[in-house]
């Protein structure tokens, strides 16, 4: 039997007590105020954010009950791809309440109920609390003024800039079928130069250089290999007898000559880039010189498939001459220095690209890693409103309004629930006040102004955030807004993850299997030592 803590006291409140920690470590990150972290992983590798999802994933958390907290902010980020700290920050205020619903003497089965309501209700309440809807998708100031709310609270101070981008690229591959494809944007990150000097383009960038002398090609006709650019070398082993010199130099020319047709081939079909997957050969990259063919060459087989799905090619498991089907096209591919990066460019001209580009410059790596994550929630934020196109207000105006709602919600309810309902009511303060406490302004004042303006039914007013006072405004004219399936899926998971963990009421570790030890080493054992 390994270590067992059973009963009220131990299991849960200790439970409480390790996701309430984890919730107070990422709760001043959250904003656009939030302090970013310094959380270095098990490889040593330095991390400088103020993403929750981040920080969760390189932070290994062993305890188990707050592992199903930071598991409900990984269903957070596949679902909707932003909001993790909502989650986290939400779950940790709901079990802060049980615990104290708990010490007043409710069973947990109570407060789980209780929850379990008011969690249902709050849902129901939130479709009257949008505020507007995304007109047009394809708009890039409609676009970019509501990507800013996420990227704000990555990015504080670049938010205009960097919205602009993402919505550029976002909106040039939003294709009309209207299924919108995370991964068609990618980011390329390029040391040098300032964040301003970021831009978009359509198509994709590689941080390669080109093999040969061919540096650029404009209207390329690309065939793609996944296999190396050599001539192909017999399976079996075979014992080559030469007699006199002269048939060495023909079995050399032999293979010469043979690789000379392979490239001469593959030219004839008008092919002016070869991509590779594999390593390129001298010989072979003599002859691609010769029939002047640019070679690329790229390790890794993500950027290969991708490029084929950018092109419209396919790519070739051996060096056989394309047809014409099985060739991309670009509109022009050339070798570029940024920064003092080499990069490989294939533009195209044409809007509808699949594939866009960020590039994203900066002064240090973990910088370009923070903005890049900016940039991940930001075309998020793009692919939930493709989804959903409702929008509630930001800046804890939505929680205030729930809090406000469900209040009124639990006085209505006989019974025991209804403590419950009102604290899970209290818990959506945490939100307001964790955006107050980290801009330095004091909480209690702002909350008791926001529940005074949203009393009188300004459903819109949250907290200022750019003022220097307890001040507060309304967000849907200043543009701070958030997608709606984003609260929506924030309040489901955080209310199961708390559920959960209100649950288990013992932990019962397993020791590690009994048996004889291993013999621990003596240093020297081997060297007998005459005594």
């Amino acid at each position: 039997m390994g270590k067992h803590f059973s009963g009220l006291e131990e299991a849960v409140y200790r439970n409480i007590q390790a996701c309430k920690e984890l919730a107070q470590t990422t709760r001043t990150a959250y904003g656009p105020n939030g302090m970013n972290k310094m959380v270095i992983n098990h490889l040593e590798k330095l991390f400088v954010t103020n993403d929750a999802a981040t920080i969760l994933r390189e932070l290994e958390v062993q305890h188990p009950a707050a592992k199903m907290i930071v598991m409900a902010s990984h269903m957070q980020e596949q679902e909707v791809g932003d909001g993790t700290n909502f989650v986290l920050v939400f779950a940790g205020a709901l079990l802060e309440l049980a615990e104290e619903l708990l010490r007043m003497g409710l069973s947990v089965s109570e407060v789980i109920a209780g929850y379990e309501k008011a969690c249902k209700r709050a849902l129901e309440i939130l479709p009257d609390i949008v505020c507007c809807s995304a007109k047009n998708l394809r708009d890039t100031q409609e676009v970019a003024s509501l990507i800013k709310t996420s990227v704000m609270s990555k990015q504080y101070g670049n938010e205009d800039f960097l919205s602009k981008l993402i919505a550029e690229a976002c909106v040039s591959i939003f294709p009309e079928s209207g299924h919108f494809n995370v991964d068609n944007v990618r980011v390329c990150k390029i040391l040098g130069s300032g964040i301003s000097a970021s831009s978009v383009l359509h198509g994709m960038v590689f941080k390669k250089e080109a093999e040969g002398d061919v540096t650029s090609v404009k209207d390329a006709r690309i065939v793609v290999y996944s296999c190396p650019f050599d001539c192909t070398v017999t399976e079996t082993k075979g014992t080559v007898l030469i007699k006199n010199a002269e048939e060495l130099m023909n079995f050399s020319k032999g293979e010469e000559n043979q690789l000379e047709a392979q490239v001469k081939a593959i030219a004839d079909t008008g092919v002016n880039l070869l991509v590779t997957g594999g390593k390129v050969a001298d010989l072979a990259l003599h002859y691609a010189n010769k029939y002047q063919i640019m070679v690329v060459r790229l390790n890794s087989k993500w950027d290969l498939r991708r490029l084929c799905k950018t092109v419209g090619a396919t790519a070739l498991p051996k060096l056989t001459p394309p047809t014409p089907e099985e060739m991309g096209h670009c509109e022009s591919v050339h070798l570029s220095e940024v920064g003092d990066t080499q990069v490989v460019i294939f533009k195209h001209e044409r809007e509808d690209g699949s594939i866009s580009t960020i590039v994203i410059r900066g002064s240090t790596d973990n910088l370009m890693d923070d903005i890049e994550r900016a940039v991940d929630d930001g075309v998020n934020t793009f692919k939930v409103l493709v989804r959903d196109k409702r929008l509630v207000p930001g800046g804890g105006a939505t929680e205030i309004e729930l809090s406000k709602q469900i209040t009124s919600y639990g006085e209505t309810c006989p019974g025991l629930d209804q403590y419950a309902i009102k604290k899970f009511a209290e818990a959506f303060e945490v939100i307001p006040r964790a955006l107050a406490d980290n801009s330095g302004v004091n909480s209690n004042e702002i909350l008791s102004k926001l529940h005074a303006v949203h009393q009188e039914g300004n459903k819109t007013v949250g907290f200022d955030i750019e003022s220097e006072s307890a001040a507060v405004k309304d967000m849907l004219e200043c543009g701070v807004l958030e997608p709606y399936l984003l609260k929506h899926w924030g309040i489901k998971l955080a209310t199961n993850a708390a559920v959960t963990v209100l649950r288990v009421d013992q932990i019962i570790m397993a020791k590690p299997a009994g048996g004889p030890k291993a013999p621990s080493e003596k240093k020297d054992w081997d060297e007998d030592h005459d005594h």
